[in-house]
């Protein structure tokens, strides 16, 4: 199984329009953040996307996915669903419908914002076929078991997602101690990272420097990163098991 980063930028990407920050007109192409997603291959190649981000279209032909079989999706902000269209490729090429789960807020505003992608499959595929389903504990999908970790984002209640000894942490502000115990001997985690300010809905460097300290995965790799922070000047200043992530890279799971 394997992890491919799809984006690790925050919902205004890297670089920023109309910004000229080191960051935003750097060369190295790891500054080079599109919106928040990954994507899981398991062992028997299916695909399980993490949130449908803006950018789905672009990431999916940069990292050459011809296949989504589920999607995982964290919350309702634009940035993590709106996305949502792009499916509709996967649908046309695969003729078969595409789950998509989350908590029931999520799912309930997917069939309000995004209804008519929710239908079963019939002779056209011009719109998205998807299935949305509500969840609140663990199921399996693509041979795995996944398990949602409820966090929150602000006062929005989210989900974060594990499967295996991965777990995927994004636009968290907290991770009650419920969940917390979720977490325990991860080989890799993706861990929310907005910027060095604090932030009311996020967490900054310190904190997620400490959460990744308290959940004591093998690897921590930061996501869903402003501008603010440039990729050199941030993974200079990290301890060991500490790691800027970047658009494209990939990770064995275990």
């Amino acid at each position: 199984m394997q992890l491919i980063v799809l984006g690790v930028g925050s919902s205004a990407g890297t670089p920023v329009i109309g910004c000229d920050c080191a960051t935003c007109t750097s060369a190295d192409p790891r500054n080079n953040r599109t919106r928040c997603s990954s994507a899981i291959e398991t062992d028997g190649g299916e695909i399980i996307l993490i949130d449908t981000a803006p950018d789905l279209r672009l990431q999916s032909l940069r990292e050459n996915i011809r296949r989504v079989d589920a999607v995982l999706y964290t919350h309702i902000h634009a940035d993590h669903l709106n996305g949502i269209d792009d499916l509709r490729a996967f649908c046309q090429m695969q003729k078969k419908q595409i789950p998509l789960y989350g908590n029931a807020y999520t799912i309930d505003n997917i069939g309000t914002r995004f209804g008519y992608t929710l239908h079963e499959p019939g002779t056209s595929w011009e719109m998205p076929v998807l299935r949305a389903e509500a969840v609140d504990g663990p199921f399996d999908i693509c041979g795995e078991r996944v398990i949602p970790i409820p966090v929150k984002h602000g006062r929005a209640n989210i989900l974060g997602w594990r499967i295996r000894n991965f777990a995927y942490l994004t636009d968290i502000s907290e991770i009650p101690p419920g969940s917390m115990e979720l977490l325990h001997g991860l080989d890799v985690v993706l861990l929310d990272c907005l910027r060095f300010k604090p932030h009311h809905t996020h967490i900054n460097v310190e904190q997620s420097l400490a959460y990744a300290s308290l959940i004591g995965a093998r690897q921590t790799y930061l996501i869903h990163m402003t501008h603010e922070l440039e990729y050199a000047m941030l993974q200079s200043g990290l301890p060991a098991g500490v790691n800027v992530g970047y658009d494209g890279l990939r990770l064995a799971l275990a």
